[in-house]
């Protein structure tokens, strides 16, 4: 490989030379590194991409969960040790010809350009000869992102890396258990117990500050998953939480197929400058089959409609938010007559308070199916929709983090209002019953998907 000598002086600490070394040395393009706080990880990921921006003229990102938290997280960080910001140290003055502070864009003097970009707004990245991207805080962000931008990346032979500390087991914990299998990527979980990166004395104070903020079980296990990489800890204020760990626990997640000949209805969040979200679902008997999850940014009615009748289910209602029935300016209709206009069956999900719609996703969640497709963008935002964290006041506020998984979980809201008064498929009509034979049920509707041998 070409040997590029940059005025950065930097070297790998030791446990980050595996992830180096595969970057660097050994040409892997897919990586996936799992690793606790304070590893390094950002630094690594600059420092590699400065490297490969000088070996090959093309586009670099730098993604991070949410475009506003970029500019502190990336552009502004200062390392504790230096006192030099991130940025600097990686990719020196000498090496550019131009800086943008507003769009935290550098162009350097060979023609390579670096970003520091947002998962949540995706749509607008324009990817022209794009070479790398970083996906830092890769568990929080939004994996439709990826989506977006791999056939870029594949199409220029370009690489990726994929950075973070675990939040659940979401979309993160399924690109690492891939990860681990395909001899294209380089996977490595690195926890505190390993690296050796922080003494015990360090250690236990982290643990002290985490139980002082949030009591002994869930500082334990919060302290765990930063440190040790934990899978397994709830994320911090999530809504639904213990509902969507049944989910997984009960094995109510499967390849599902509706009833056939009946009507699959649909739930919406509409957005205009956000995203909009729709999930399809049928009901079941006493259950609700989640079949499918769609979610895009910047695009009209007529996407969403072509996304809907491009399903091979026959059409049911498409239950939308009740300000759907308000006048737009612009062109004086109401989205309800937009969407007719596309041959959508729009109906309005009576007005009810946001505290009312979560009670009712709460009383939902049991007694739904997902289909596994919906596992890795749907799910993932049901699983970490979550409180705001007051820091002054060390507890959470009522109101939710608004990113990319509210949308979702906004339409999801709209679904637990709404099913009700859907249609209500027979999970199967009883043989007829032939005279002077007497019909015996077969057995129950389990209430888990898993198999169980008799």
């Amino acid at each position: 490989m070409t040997t590029v000598e940059l005025p950065n002086n930097w070297e790998p600490r030791k446990y980050q030379f595996g992830l180096w070394d595969a970057l660097q040395n050994k040409g892997i393009k897919r990586g996936i590194e799992i690793a606790h706080r304070r590893w390094g990880k950002d630094d690594v990921a600059l420092h590699h991409t400065c490297l490969e921006a000088h070996k090959r003229v093309g586009t670099y990102w730098h993604c991070l969960p949410e475009y506003a938290q970029a500019r502190k997280a990336i552009w502004t960080a200062v390392n504790a040790h230096t006192g030099k910001r991130r940025i600097d140290e990686a990719f020196p003055e000498a090496l550019r010809v131009a800086t943008n502070d507003q769009e935290m864009f550098i162009r350097f003097k060979n023609g390579s350009t670096w970003q520091v970009v947002g998962s949540d707004r995706y749509n607008s990245l324009v990817g022209a000869g794009v070479a790398g991207v970083v996906f830092s805080e890769w568990a929080l962000a939004n994996p439709s992102a990826w989506a977006y931008m791999r056939p870029m990346v594949e199409e220029n032979n370009g690489w990726a890396v994929f950075i973070t500390t675990p939040r659940g087991r979401n979309h993160a914990k399924s690109m690492l258990d891939m990860a681990t299998k395909n001899p294209r990527w380089y996977s490595e979980i690195s926890t505190v117990e390993t690296t050796k990166a922080l003494s015990p004395e360090q250690l236990e104070e982290g643990l002290q500050e985490y139980i002082s903020l949030y009591g002994e079980d869930l500082g334990t296990a919060q302290f765990e998953q930063e440190y040790y990489c934990s899978f397994n800890a709830a994320i911090l204020g999530a809504f639904y939480a213990k509902e969507m760990l049944a989910v997984r626990n009960e094995g109510r997640l499967a390849d599902i197929q509706p009833i056939p000949g009946k009507a699959v209805h649909t739930a919406w969040d509409l957005g205009v400058r956000d995203s909009t979200a729709i999930w399809w679902f049928q009901v079941v008997g006493d259950r609700l089959f989640i079949l499918d999850f769609y979610m895009a940014h910047g695009t009209g009615v007529e996407h969403y409609a072509e996304i809907c009748h491009s399903k091979p289910w026959k059409r049911g209602v498409d239950y939308v938010p009740h300000d759907a029935k308000v006048k737009e300016w612009g062109s004086g209709r109401t989205r309800v007559e937009t969407m007719r206009s596309f041959e959508l069956n729009p109906s309005l999900v009576p007005l009810a308070t946001k505290m009312d719609g979560i009670q009712a996703v709460r009383q939902t969640l049991p007694k739904c199916v997902f289909h596994t497709r919906t596992d890795e963008e749907g799910i993932s935002a049901l699983e970490q929709y979550r409180r705001e964290w007051d820091d002054e006041r060390k507890t959470f506020k009522a109101s939710e983090v608004h990113d990319w998984t509210s949308h979702a979980a906004d339409a999801f809201r709209y679904l637990s209002q709404a099913w009700r008064s859907a249609p209500v498929e027979a999970i199967q009509d009883k043989p007829k019953q032939a005279r002077g034979t007497v019909y015996l049920p077969g057995p129950p509707v389990p209430t888990s998907f898993k198999r169980t041998r008799v």
